[in-house]
């Protein structure tokens, strides 16, 4: 009898290694430097964001930057490795509303409370992004890129420069067999500028009154595009994103164009874009640019726009049902990692869907600066299918980042502090901590559907 409880209990404990050890394949640097954090020790990796990469074969190259008018603390684009482990998060399987609650809550406190200290070391930085450097390399070099190993890579942030690269193979759009990479593109280019021959380049008179409609308000809404970055304000660009977003509308009835859609084009065409333009973006004209290149970077955005769409289309069709489940997930979410500020939010009458509809609906381009979109979206394009769902936690970490300040506040006050979050003068420091608590708690909750339960 002993001997069969042994043997059960060892092949238990082999089971659950063995699980361990398939989860830490993804991400398998994350926990390792949450403890290290939560222990007053550094997270190894790190760089302020005022060095530069040291990028083998490609030092001569300068990323560029973006900024927004308001955010002249951010340090160009350098990226950082954020990569938190996952041994300690798997561990924790108890429900929230067990004693383990507030232990939980006091190490969310403990890592913001240590940001500060843990983005001041910079010992092995140069060094880690270099090692990063070369592991991009070597997968994107191969005859076949394994994507899985792209995406694990990415997840954590992609060299500015390689951007253009990984974004077009995580989407899908361009093939991991590299020797048919450039036949497909070619194809991929010349079907979008048939699609605009065939619904854009046409008279107002072939056009239905929806369909003009349509043209109107995306007219509109260009010039309202990311206002304070200067670049977008050139007549050049908002007419290529004119193009894009009426074609990708007529392409796809379901939705057609929603608001909102306008900014999710934006991050595309600022890294595809950089593939010929060199250094900062308030120093870019697209009069730079042949005709053939403005077009192949429209295709380029309008393929991937459609990827990243064709996973959340109900986000974008009517009454948008999509986005209303997720701000009803999120409302649960952030009520099971702290009850406080989701009750002081339930008493003061103010909605999620009041500040979280925007969030959703234009993946934070919004509410962060513009010179971290590219980074956040290096996350957002690793997770591929699984997005919907991680944004959830990504915009709870969002939220809770100003917890103690959202609990001193009534309607009126909430209402204006939401809407214009204090984020001007974000680095990627803080992107990375928001990324790093949302990793956690979608590691302790998505599988767990009770956790989340009344």
């Amino acid at each position: 009898m002993n001997n069969n409880n042994n043997n059960r209990e060892q092949q238990h404990k082999q089971n659950k290694d063995s699980t361990i050890r398939i989860l830490d394949s993804r991400f398998n640097q994350t926990l390792r430097n949450v403890q290290g954090l939560l222990k007053g020790r550094s997270i190894p990796g790190k760089i302020s964001s005022s060095q530069r990469l040291d990028l083998p074969d490609n030092s001569n190259l300068c990323p560029p930057t973006y900024k927004r008018s308001l955010s002249y603390n951010d340090a160009g684009t350098s990226y950082h490795t954020s990569e938190i482990g996952k041994e300690e998060v798997h561990s924790k399987s108890k429900p929230f509303g067990s004693p383990d609650e507030n232990k939980q809550k006091i190490s969310a406190s403990a890592v913001e409370n240590s940001s500060e200290l843990v983005w001041k070391s910079s010992i092995g930085g140069r060094a880690t992004d270099s090692i990063r450097v070369m592991k991009f390399t070597k997968v994107l070099s191969g005859t076949m890129v394994i994507l899985e190993k792209l995406r694990e890579l990415a997840w954590s942030g992609v060299p500015d420069y390689m951007r253009p690269t990984v974004w077009r193979l995580l989407l899908g759009y361009a093939p991991p067999n590299s020797d048919r990479r450039e036949g497909v593109l070619r194809r991929k280019r010349l079907e979008y500028l048939e699609c605009v021959s065939q619904c854009y380049d046409i008279p107002d008179t072939e056009r239905s009154d929806d369909e003009i409609n349509m043209l109107h308000q995306i007219a509109v809404d260009c010039p309202r595009t990311v206002p304070d970055v200067p670049f977008f304000q050139q007549q050049q660009i908002q007419k290529s994103l004119e193009r894009i977003l009426y074609t990708w509308a007529i392409r796809h009835p379901a939705s057609g164009y929603v608001q909102g859609i306008n900014d999710l084009v934006t991050p595309f065409l600022v890294v595809f874009l950089s593939e010929h333009l060199e250094g900062s973006i308030d120093h870019w004209s697209m009069s730079d640019l042949s005709s053939d290149k403005i077009s192949n970077i429209e295709a380029d955005c309008y393929w991937c726009l459609s990827k990243l769409l064709d996973g959340m289309q109900d986000h974008y069709t009517f009454s948008q049902p999509g986005i209303q489940r997720l701000v009803f997930k999120l409302k649960e979410v952030v009520r099971r990692i702290d009850e406080p500020v989701s009750s002081h939010v339930q008493q003061q009458g103010l909605e999620f869907l009041q500040f979280a509809f925007r969030w959703f609906n234009c993946l934070l381009i919004r509410e962060i600066p513009f010179n971290l979109v590219t980074r956040l979206w290096d996350t957002y394009l690793a997770e591929v299918d699984a997005l919907p769902d991680f944004l959830v936690y990504i915009f709870a970490s969002f939220l809770l980042t100003w917890s103690n300040m959202i609990l001193k506040l009534d309607f009126q006050e909430l209402v204006m502090f939401l809407q214009h979050l204090p984020t001007q003068n974000w680095t990627e420091q803080e992107l990375e901590m928001v990324l790093s608590r949302a990793f956690m708690w979608h590691s302790m909750f998505n599988s767990s559907p009770n956790h989340l339960s009344t």
